[in-house]
């Protein structure tokens, strides 16, 4: 604004001299208006050029924080784009021993065949996502420090509930022991019954000791070709001796399927399922009913349902744990036993969260053929 009042005189000035014939005052006048016009194009260009660089500044102030907390992340991240990939911070610069471009590039890192990473003698888990077409941000999640870090909980996990229940059967002996001693000393007639429930007692312990030996080991499944219908059939002449009338079966599984599983282990696994749903329906009101249901797809799928009352939200989460039991008589290890066999056939058991109560066992054996439309109903 100043360079504009000022140049609007000097251009007055200009006029005057050159009316009058002032050539001296012409001359310094027209060097003083050509002056401000260089100053403030200087000043124009200097403004334009210094605007176009603070933002660039401001990004570079903004992402130097940034940096450095990606730096304090534990785990490598990498960007990945048409070009190669990149690591992004210290931990994949130190695992890749890069500052930036990462060679060879290994094709886990692309995506392109879905497969751990393996470096070092390391596997890593690629977990990405992606943050603009063609670029992805890959983060590498250490596998064998996930499963020391599994097999850890686990243990300290068991070793609790080892303490619990020892503790808790060992306490009740040491008291009736003591009672036992007391009573021969006196010579009481009542040592005979303490000397019984002391014998109860210790086969409590010896059975909760056998129960832990066969949750924990657990044998690798032998795997054959086993007709489906004849492991049901099997497993329903044993619920109906074991239940008679009182609670009703229904089996349904595919005619002629043949899969290839462990006899014996998974009829083990159905069974503890049987035996819990026929319980939890006589504990309900009337009729009591009890679902075997097996499809044959990709994989095998077998569902277990009854009538009974369903499981209390608080021991949802809970029902898998060894040991752990609702029942005044159980072990608690039928269901963990069960999820257990299940994973050897490279599957799982599950609660659903449906009514009625239904527990989903998947596996995944090598083999499954027969017809799998034709269903049968006892």
């Amino acid at each position: 604004m100043a360079s504009g009042v000022i140049l609007i005189a000097a251009g007055a000035l200009l006029f005057v001299a050159w009316q009058n014939g002032w050539w001296a005052t012409l001359f310094g006048t027209a060097l003083c208006a050509t002056w401000i016009v260089a100053v403030g194009s200087w000043a124009a260009l200097h403004g334009a050029a210094a605007n176009t660089a603070c933002p660039t500044n401001g990004t570079d102030a903004q992402a130097l924080p940034l940096r450095s907390l990606l730096d304090q992340v534990p785990a490598p991240l990498v960007h990945t784009d048409a070009a190669g990939a990149h690591a992004i911070n210290r931990a994949a610069r130190a695992l890749f021993g890069t500052d930036d471009r990462i060679l060879p590039l290994s094709p886990s890192l692309l995506g392109s065949d879905g497969a751990p990473l393996r470096h070092e003698g390391r596997s890593w888990r690629v977990d990405a996502v992606d943050t603009a077409p063609g670029e992805r941000l890959v983060v590498l999640i250490d596998i064998d420090a996930e499963e020391r870090a599994a097999e850890g909980r686990a243990g300290d996990e068991m070793i609790d509930i080892l303490g619990h229940e020892l503790l808790n059967g060992l306490s009740p002996v040491v008291s009736l022991a003591d009672s036992a001693v007391t009573a021969a000393a006196r010579g009481d007639a009542g040592l005979h019954d303490i000397l019984a429930t002391l014998a109860r007692r210790v086969e409590g312990l010896e059975g909760f000791t056998r129960a832990y030996r066969t949750l924990s080991r657990l044998p690798d499944p032998v795997l054959q070709p086993v007709p489906l219908n004849e492991l049901t059939a099997d497993l329903a002449r044993l619920f109906l001796s074991r239940f008679g009338d009182g609670v009703a079966l229904a089996v349904h599984v595919p005619l002629g399927q043949v899969a290839d599983i462990d006899r014996d282990q998974l009829a083990q696994a159905l069974w503890a399922l049987l035996q819990n749903g026929a319980e939890a329906a006589l504990a309900a009101p009337a009729p009591c009913r009890v679902d075997l249901t097996i499809v044959a797809q990709p994989e095998l799928w077998i569902h277990v349902s009854d009538t009974g009352r369903g499981i209390a939200a608080p021991d949802r989460a809970r029902i898998f744990r060894p040991f752990f039991t609702t029942k005044p008589d159980g072990s608690g290890i039928g269901l963990s036993l069960a999820r257990r066999i299940a994973r050897a056939h490279d599957g799982d058991l599950r609660l659903l969260p449906t009514t009625p109560t239904t527990f989903a066992m998947k596996l995944s054996p090598r083999r499954l053929s027969g017809r799998p439309t034709a269903a049968a109903c006892r």
